[in-house]
């Protein structure tokens, strides 16, 4: 899991997204020239909803290129899955993905220090980039969400530069072992107990334990999954 070439680094504009056209910054295109990354992310990359996308502890998105073969594999021909980009991320890569990489893995990415902040939680601009209605929930059904980062270190990164990494904080929590608490075993008290007390994962992914311990109930993904209507 070290040096890892990028495959694309992207950033993107706010702009109309589908049918809804609904303002994001999910379609990100790839840069050839340096970006200086900052806490809040890439000098650049800007999001429609700064209330649920971006910020400290998104600050870059990476998702596996590894996935798309088992995309087309689902879903056949689709332009989008040609190459990298199709899910919005900031850092594309062969070679990682949720089974290995962990909350509190630690990365050079150029100049700049990045460490593994949570899972992605997909939403309906999914299905509204790949005009599919059950795409988010795809992506979270099937565990290919990505991840984010944050910074700990600003610097500079190049389209040319390596992942490299430096440090495992908390090994054993993966993003898998993480994802399968969230949505396939909801409920396991001991599991949500454990994340709630991690201290590497965002403070929002800790809250949403926390609060499903409380109620012991899991929360509707309906409005988050389907679409701004539902």
């Amino acid at each position: 899991m070290t040096g890892m070439p990028l495959l694309s680094l992207r950033i993107g504009e706010v702009a109309p997204l589908g049918l809804h056209g609904a303002p994001s910054g999910i379609v990100k295109l790839a840069v050839t020239a340096p970006l200086t990354l900052s806490e809040t992310g890439l000098a650049g990359d800007k999001q429609g909803d700064t209330v649920r996308h971006g910020g400290p502890e998104k600050a870059v998105h990476h998702y596996p290129f590894d996935h798309y073969g088992a995309w087309r594999s689902d879903f056949g021909h689709h332009a989008l899955l040609a190459g990298p980009g199709a899910f919005g991320e900031n850092i594309s890569t062969i070679g990682l993905d949720e089974e290995t990489v962990a909350i509190g893995d630690v990365f050079s990415l150029g100049t700049a220090i990045v460490e593994v902040s949570q899972g992605r939680q997909p939403c309906w601009k999914l299905n509204e980039r790949f005009g599919r209605s059950d795409m988010a929930r795809q992506v979270q059904s099937t565990g290919r969400t990505g991840w984010y980062y944050r910074v700990l270190t600003p610097g500079i990164v190049a389209p040319q530069d390596r992942l490299t990494l430096l440090d495992r904080r908390s090994p054993d929590w993966t993003l898998k072992r993480v994802w399968r608490t969230f949505y396939v075993d909801p409920l396991n008290r001991a599991e949500l107990a454990r994340i709630a007390a991690l201290d590497r994962l965002a403070e929002g992914w800790r809250g949403h334990a926390a609060r499903r311990l409380a109620s012991n109930r899991v929360e509707d993904w309906t409005r988050r999954l389907d679409s701004p209507q539902a």
